[in-house]
């Protein structure tokens, strides 16, 4: 990168389920004027802003900004999918990193809905067909569910399938994050489980997924200002927070060649790749990692796919401890998707905002100790993903 940018402040609202969650423009006013705060700016200083969001008429974003500040700067409406927001992050980062700006906005937001998430367009080409079409090619047999969890589930079927692991894997990554989430007052759901319990839940994907092993619909927002660090030096803005390498792919033809790669394996392994090439540096550099958990499976792919531990080992991973304070990696020290929730457009930029504080050494009780180089994953079906890599 020939500018260096830096995340120069971040705010996040408390996420909440979408029966007790505030109109989407008042989580996105508080979630900004919490960053702008946060960074020692007034909305003035921002000369771009990226929104993000999937359930929302058009120009949301600008309707949600007007109650900030009417400028008249560029407002961009990201649509991607689950990775909208770290999309919207991307999109910003390019904009500084060319020098066409110092300083943007990125801000995700999302006020859903309760229950299964659905397509709202049905009288036209539905996006995830192909890959519901290939999934039932791969599992003719399998259980009929709505798309995210027939698309999740399935490829959890055939993850323990390939390798031999229990399906209680998934219960264990369940209750650590739920372990970790119990230290975020922003989740929503922050009581500790058991592996008996998530067993127990109700079926969502008979036997290998329950509904404590799927993230749970929530409203909320989430903001970050992206800078040059020339500028946050000039303003005398925070600048400890680099990114220091991103990459994003979307699907390949080997996206369609297993149930894993249906659901981003083989783009997050691209996009992961790409990026410790551009950082210069290996997995094994990273302390903290936030990742794309939408459902427990996924993250168990994700270990995989961004090369925390190798294909067909994360069993031994969960087991050793290695994604959980004092081991290898620290991964979604905030609780994640399932304990947080997943407020679509919200998601990649609350991740982003966690690991500023974990840099900055803000997180409090659940501060990951030495942490130093940071790792986030936000991936969209259909598909896109995002890896980002910062340090301190």
């Amino acid at each position: 990168m020939t500018t260096q940018v830096v995340i120069a402040g971040v705010g996040m609202s408390k996420f909440r389920k979408p029966s007790e969650a505030a109109s989407y423009t008042k989580m996105v006013h508080a979630a900004i004027n919490e960053a702008l705060t946060d960074a020692g700016l007034d909305y003035g200083d921002i000369q771009q802003a990226f929104c993000s969001y999937i359930y929302g008429d058009s120009c949301s974003g600008q309707r949600a900004l007007y109650d900030v500040g009417m400028t008249g700067i560029p407002v961009v409406n990201v649509n991607n999918n689950c990775s909208s927001g770290s999309t919207g992050l991307f999109l910003a980062r390019q904009a500084v990193q060319s020098g066409e700006i110092d300083c943007a906005l990125v801000v995700g937001f999302e006020q859903m809905s309760a229950g299964a998430l659905a397509s709202h367009f049905n009288d036209r080409d539905d996006p995830m067909e192909p890959l519901l079409s290939r999934l039932s090619a791969l599992q003719p047999d399998a259980p009929l569910a709505p798309m995210a969890i027939r698309l999740f589930g399935g490829a959890g079927a055939e993850y323990l399938q390939q390798t031999g692991a229990s399906p209680e894997l998934f219960a264990q990554v369940a209750v650590k994050s739920r372990r970790h989430a119990e230290h975020n007052e922003r989740a929503v759901f922050r009581t500790p489980l058991t592996v008996d319990e998530v067993m127990a839940a109700p079926q969502q994907f008979p036997p290998y997924l329950t509904r404590l092993m799927a993230c749970p619909p929530t409203s909320g927002a989430a903001a970050a200002i992206v800078c040059s660090e020339d500028f946050a030096r000039r303003k005398g803005l925070q600048s400890k927070v680099k990114i220091v390498a991103q990459s994003m792919a979307t699907d390949t033809v080997e996206s369609f060649e297993s149930a894993q790669d249906l659901v981003g394996a083989s783009m997050s392994r691209a996009a992961a790749t790409s990026a410790y090439e551009k950082a210069g540096l290996g997995p094994e550099s990273i302390q903290v990692v936030e990742l794309h958990d939408c459902f427990t499976p996924n993250e168990v792919l994700s270990y995989e796919a961004l090369g925390l531990c190798g294909r067909g080992e994360a069993e031994k991973f969960v087991r050793d401890g290695d994604n959980t304070y004092g081991g290898r990696f620290v991964v979604n020290p905030s609780g994640g998707l399932m304990s947080k929730g997943h407020p679509i457009g919200a998601t990649g930029v609350a991740q982003c905002a966690e690991l500023v504080w974990q840099l900055r050494g803000q997180a409090g009780v659940r501060q990951v100790e030495g942490a130093r180089t940071a790792l986030q994953h936000n991936i969209g079906l259909g598909g896109a993903v995002v890896v980002t890599i910062y340090s301190a």
